[in-house]
């Protein structure tokens, strides 16, 4: 029974995901049909250059950020923990914004200065976190935690220097990046993150019953075999490199690695043999409709995608507190 309810669960979902990948490219601000697709150079060029390569670089986004919000909650044992925790996303924001400051014009394999900038930001940021929060015992946790919380306040208040050096052109550039957008032409982000995305995905499941055990304690998760210190390196380095691409590519995008991995546990269950394929699915799809609504509700204009995620992302985070505020009461 219980079996037969789970394989219909994951055929609702990849059915879900599957018409989402047929629907949505056919949404948007100019409206396209299939004979249009199939017969005018310019209906195929608005969707295989412009719609098909955006709705699998926000599936790519949201599945990551799902899937990495899910595995830290795991690591760090917290609930409220999301992609962005350890401060991997204010080092990225940081570089791109040095990137808008300082005008370059550098370009590299097809890649802005901002999305180089931003990659190292992020890169430097991780190394900096591993280096004070390592010791001989594992990455303690709560560690981890005060490292990321400390690092952001830092560079946020960097960006605030810088914003306030900058002149209006700048601010309005740096604000605009720090909303998040999946505005793309053509596929090589798509094509460039997905690498990326199916390798820590792959690792991550396969590793997914010492996820669980880890889940539980340091204690318990060393007393049944597992290399904690080594897991602990891999799942933080594996985890903070992958959204560090993601920040530089899209932004810092919230709330879907807080959202969606704790609705995926409250339906199925707290294994992530389960949560993490289904849980970086269901990010996907979210972010997919979050994103087609951002460039249809005011078209022709398009609304930050950042803006979709928080107001819906925003009264569920209160809810969590709430819920979090009543179980220490009780």
């Amino acid at each position: 029974m219980i079996g037969n309810m789970a394989g219909a669960k994951a055929i609702f979902l990849i059915s879900v995901l599957l018409l989402t990948l047929v629907i949505a490219p056919f949404i948007g601000g100019t409206a396209i049909d299939l004979q249009e697709i199939l017969s005018g150079d310019v209906g195929r060029q608005i969707m295989f250059e412009l719609r098909m390569p955006r709705v699998v670089f926000a599936f790519l986004v949201g599945f990551s950020l799902a899937l990495i919000g899910a595995v830290f909650q795991a690591l760090l044992r917290n609930d409220l923990a999301t992609p962005y925790t350890l401060g991997v996303s204010s080092g990225g924001s940081l570089g791109a914004v040095l990137a808008i400051k300082s005008g370059f014009l550098l370009q590299w394999a097809g890649f802005s200065a901002i999305v180089i900038f931003s990659v190292a930001g992020s890169l430097l940021t991780i190394m900096i976190i591993y280096f004070i929060a390592r010791s001989r015992h594992g990455m303690s946790p709560l560690t981890l935690v005060l490292t990321g919380v400390t690092i952001s306040l830092l560079f946020s208040s960097l960006i605030l220097f810088i914003h306030y050096l900058a002149d209006f052109t700048e601010t309005y550039r740096m604000i605009r990046w720090l909303m998040g957008g999946l505005q793309i032409s053509g596929w090589q982000y798509p094509l460039t993150l997905m690498p990326f995305t199916i390798i820590t995905f792959l690792y991550l499941f396969y590793h997914s019953h010492s996820i669980n055990i880890l889940s539980t304690g340091h204690e318990m998760a060393m007393s049944k075999g597992v290399d904690v210190l080594r897991l602990q390196k891999q799942i933080f380095f594996g985890g903070s490199v992958l959204i560090g691409v993601v920040v530089a590519f899209a932004g810092p995008i919230g709330f879907i690695g807080l959202i969606i991995p704790h609705l995926v546990r409250l339906l199925l269950g707290p294994d992530h043999k389960v949560i993490l394929p289904a849980g970086a699915v269901a990010g996907g799809i979210f972010l997919v409709w979050c994103d087609t609504l951002a460039r249809t509700v005011i078209a022709p204009a398009e609304l930050p995608v950042g803006i979709i995620t928080a107001m819906i992302g925003g009264p569920f985070f209160m809810w969590l507190l709430l819920k979090h505020t009543r179980k220490r009461a009780l």
